[in-house]
């Protein structure tokens, strides 16, 4: 059975060209970055030149570009190393509740620390409250860390306006781009921000590499100490190979970028076209203002595992919120956020695409995912609806 993969913002399959630039630096070119000599040289060059391709896609500097192991160890260098550069003038941070659970959860650790973190509040869309933004600042306030886009529900936040606000107050703003790093186009000198965190599998490189944009001149204490590799922000012999997938795939990315989006923008576009008029599935995130492939929803009445297991019954693979909740028995906190019923958020369901997917794929999808939602709900307890006792099910 021919199958259709609908999951690629929990990660895309190696870019050939990528697989082919890591190749040497898994066999032969095996050399220490450190080195000295000609073996060793050459992998320190190759790190270069994948620094130069990353830092393109972002029009950055090369010399801004740090590379981590992931896109989560990213966003945990970023508040954690300013958070404790910082302290002495400050021990507050300000995230939103639309963030991801590696920003999440490291300013939830920096608060039995001893810092303050204000959650800020969002719309329906997931859009944060730019007006909560600025009364939350204080004279405490180090850090302001906000999600450029959401792999959960796609909306693609306004950070622009949020890098204005915090500047006035002269506060450092970091943003986790991975979801929308190669994905849509982006500029961190006219985004403005301080700090931008990204990951290669999101764009078609290797797991296992991700990089931090740390602007000229911002100071960051490191996560990890030991050599002096990375500047000395970031000790451990570097993994040369993923470094050069991930470069290959920033270059592939930037010169293909344009191409994709016209492709996966049409493909999103008519999943929410034909999904949107279907009995009591509801469109999550911002209709317009949101990531070119991505597609997602909640569907009363139904359980997302059981959507997604009658799914891969039938060749097709999505995901229920994000990759790091999907497994777990609470409801999603940026579903909640956005006024979504903690037991109407279960039913969630995400479609993201890729530059593999076709109009056949969609017309399987559009066929199948329908009649899936009709058999589950015949079968479901609640099929008369959620909380009706309270005066009608809530949704979005």
């Amino acid at each position: 059975m021919k199958t259709r993969y609908f999951d690629h913002v929990a990660t895309n399959p190696l870019l050939p060209a990528a697989l082919d630039a890591m190749m040497p630096y898994l066999k032969e070119e095996f050399g220490n970055p450190l080195s000295v000599y000609d073996l060793g040289l050459r992998a320190k060059n190759a790190i270069e030149d994948a620094r130069d391709m990353v830092a393109s896609l972002i029009n950055a500097k090369s010399a801004e570009i740090i590379f981590t192991a992931s896109g989560a160890e990213a966003n945990n260098m970023a508040i954690k190393g300013v958070a404790t550069a910082k302290q002495g003038e400050g021990k507050h941070i300000i995230i939103s509740k639309v963030e991801h659970h590696s920003v999440l959860n490291t300013a939830r650790s920096l608060e039995k620390a001893g810092f303050a973190v204000t959650y800020l509040p969002v719309d329906k869309y997931g859009f944060f409250d730019l007006d909560a933004l600025k009364k939350s600042i204080s004279k405490e306030t180090i850090l302001i860390s906000l999600i450029h886009a959401s792999s959960e529900i796609g909306t693609i936040e306004p950070i622009k306006e949020a890098v204005a606000i915090a500047k006035e107050r002269n506060i450092t703003i970091h943003t986790d781009a991975v979801a929308s790093t190669g994905n849509i186009p982006i500029d961190v000198k006219d985004l403005g921000v301080d700090m931008l965190s990204m990951s290669a599998h999101q764009f078609y490189g290797p797991k296992g590499a991700g990089a931090l944009y740390l602007r000229q001149g911002q100071r960051l204490v490191p996560l990890i100490y030991g050599g002096i590799q990375e500047n000395g922000r970031r000790a451990g012999t570097e993994n040369v190979p993923a470094i050069v997938g991930m470069g290959k795939a920033a270059e592939v990315a930037k010169a293909e970028l344009q191409q994709r989006n016209a492709h996966t923008g049409r493909l999103r576009d008519r999943i929410i076209n034909a999904l949107k008029d279907v009995e009591k599935v509801h469109l999550t995130g911002h209709p317009t203002q949101r990531l070119l492939h991505h597609a997602s929803f909640v569907v009363e009445y139904i359980e997302g595992e059981g959507m997604l297991l009658m799914l891969q019954a039938k060749g097709i693979y999505a995901a229920s919120g994000s990759a790091c909740t999907s497994k777990a028995l609470k409801a999603s906190p940026t579903l909640t956020a956005i006024n979504v019923s903690p037991t109407m958020a279960h039913g969630s369901i995400v479609f993201s695409l890729g530059i593999d997917n076709a109009d056949e794929d969609i017309e399987l999808l559009l066929e199948e995912f329908p009649q899936i939602i009709k058999r589950l709900r015949d079968i479901s307890p609640f099929r008369k609806g959620w909380g009706e006792e309270e005066g009608g099910s809530k949704h979005v």
